[in-house]
């Protein structure tokens, strides 16, 4: 799912930007401190008194080194412990200017005294549970501070040994703050989080129902995290398997489309191995606006302490086409906020009516035929239009090619017909074109800087430009035909053009002629390019 996807293996105080990349993975260990330092000071701290409050927040403030707030409090010991909190904040120690790394609405916690001596809690509810991850600061000491808090709380969590037996948690946020001001952070909606056994130094299984960010979805996931490795966040394991389902892909400036996927993952945080496949029935580009089913399967890898994720292999199916994929998505300092998806694509078995669906308005494509294909795709981040933001280079073959246009087609039958000096009688049916050559796309442009096909009797080479937005070609080249210019025609044009025979000869016999083609896609107009026909060059 493409926000399962998008961490270092080294000590978390190693540099404060993966420090604060391995917050992202704290909302389990951090909640069980909070919780198991809770039940400690409950069960040390005299209940007699008023101040039993504000005793619990210089606890809990000096065992995660942070800055606490509470709000209302009750403890009740018979017939067993039971807590209620309201208002618990805890704020990286001195930053009262950004928003706190955890805020719980309301909570509770329930034990009996025996599961007390034991260190086991029967059960943790939470509501309203956000946690707060701003990234890319460059304060130092604020790093610093964090770090120190969640290695501090797992420190305790480590020496007090409490399980958890059942976490439920409702309505809890994940939210990653963007170091730019007026940017809108990101938000995680965790609707039901459900634990068992939940400890620092053991497997926890979990179940999970969340609103995935961008693009927006619901995911199901359920599975085992931990043991949590404090000095090692990314070696931290889990597994599961997870459903992704209704996700609006037309958050993407550019496609649409109500995308859903299924798939498994595993292995450790730094290295999550992804399997899954996907499904969106009504895929469209934007500039076409036509809508095809898209299905593809996936493996990806997954560097969980910062999003990259390399994409060791899609293998892509639409209409009767396929293709191949593999590279990275990953963040790119050059390209501000965002990641950048690299890929190298191959379509090896495509038809070339198939890929015409994606960029063209025209109720048909205006070509049919096989085609082979090779590319590098890059897409930056950003908020334009995908069409315009895609970055294509590549190489392709097309075969048995043939225009759906009847006014494009009958141009290249007697195109073919002419090259070979045949008259009215001896024309046959139409033809069909192999296409090869190189091209780059960027800007909403397609540029073929080479570009050639051949039909019986004649060879076309072009270089130029095709626009997908307002469908317009523009091309100039040359026209090699096994016939001299003259055999084109007939009567007394054959005659007259007997004297310009020597100025279009090719080497090996035929003719040369500089063309160009121009105009609106179903309708280019052919003709002599009569600056080069007296201006040798391109």
């Amino acid at each position: 799912m493409h926000r399962i996807a998008r961490f270092p293996a080294e000590r978390i105080q190693s540099s404060p930007r993966k420090t604060k990349r391995a917050l992202k993975w704290t909302l389990f260990s951090v909640t069980v401190v909070l919780i198991a330092l809770l039940v400690t000071a409950t069960t040390l701290i005299p209940i007699s008194s008023d101040t039993l409050r504000q005793r619990l927040v210089a606890f809990l403030s000096d065992k995660l080194d942070s800055d606490v707030e509470l709000g209302a409090l009750s403890v009740r010991t018979l017939p067993g412990v039971h807590i209620e909190g309201a208002a618990l904040v805890v704020r990286q120690k001195g930053r009262s200017d950004v928003p706190p790394l955890i805020d719980v609405r309301n909570f509770s916690v329930d034990a009996n005294l025996m599961d007390v001596w034991r260190k086991h809690v029967s059960r943790v509810t939470l509501a309203g549970l956000t946690i707060n991850i701003a990234t890319g600061r460059d304060d130092d000491t604020a790093t610093t501070t964090t770090a120190d808090t969640s290695d501090a709380g797992a420190a305790g969590m480590a020496r007090s040994g409490y399980i958890i037996d059942r976490l439920d948690s409702t309505d809890a946020q994940l939210k990653i703050i963007p170091s730019e001001s007026g940017k809108t952070p990101r938000v995680w909606a965790i609707h039901q989080l459900h634990m068992q056994h939940v400890g620092i130094n053991q497997p926890m299984p979990f179940q999970a129902a969340l609103t995935n960010a961008v693009p927006p979805g619901e995911i199901d996931t359920n599975g085992s995290f931990g043991p949590w490795k404090s000095k090692d966040p990314g070696k931290t394991p889990l597994r599961g398997m997870y459903t992704f389902s209704r996700a609006d892909l037309s958050v993407f400036h550019g496609i649409s489309g109500t995308l859903s996927a299924k798939g498994t993952f595993g292995r450790t945080l730094d290295h999550i191995d992804i399997n899954g496949e996907t499904d969106t029935p009504d895929f469209a580009i934007k500039v076409s606006g036509h809508t095809f089913p898209l299905h593809a399967k996936y493996h990806a890898v997954v560097d969980g302490t910062n999003g990259d994720t390399v994409l060791e292999r899609i293998d892509a199916q639409f209409l009767e086409s396929s293709l191949v994929a593999k590279g990275k998505v990953i963040a790119s300092p050059e390209e501000g906020v965002g990641r950048t998806v690299s890929l190298d694509v191959v379509m090896d078995d495509a038809r070339l009516e198939d890929v015409m669906v994606m960029a063209v308005k025209a109720a048909k494509p205006p070509m049919t035929g096989g085609l082979k294909l090779h590319t590098a795709f890059v897409l930056p981040p950003g908020e334009s239009d995908v069409v315009d933001r895609l970055r294509l280079n590549g190489t392709f073959y097309m075969t048995n090619a043939r225009f759906t246009s009847l006014d494009v087609q009958k141009k290249i039958n007697e195109l073919s017909h002419k090259s070979r000096g045949e008259s009215e009688d001896e024309k046959t049916t139409s033809v069909v074109s192999n296409f090869q050559g190189s091209f780059v796309f960027g800007g909403g442009r397609l540029t073929l800087p080479s570009f050639a096909f051949k039909v019986p009797g004649a060879t076309v080479k072009l270089h130029g430009h095709y626009a997908l937005r307002s469908e317009t070609v523009s091309f100039k080249g040359d026209l090699l035909m096994d016939a001299k210019v003259s055999q084109t025609q007939s009567g007394i044009k054959s005659l007259l053009l007997k004297l310009v025979d020597p100025l279009f000869k090719k080497n090996g016999g035929g003719s040369d002629l500089p063309i160009k083609i121009e105009g609106k896609r179903d309708a280019p107009s052919f003709g002599l390019d009569m600056h080069r026909v007296f201006h040798k060059g391109p």
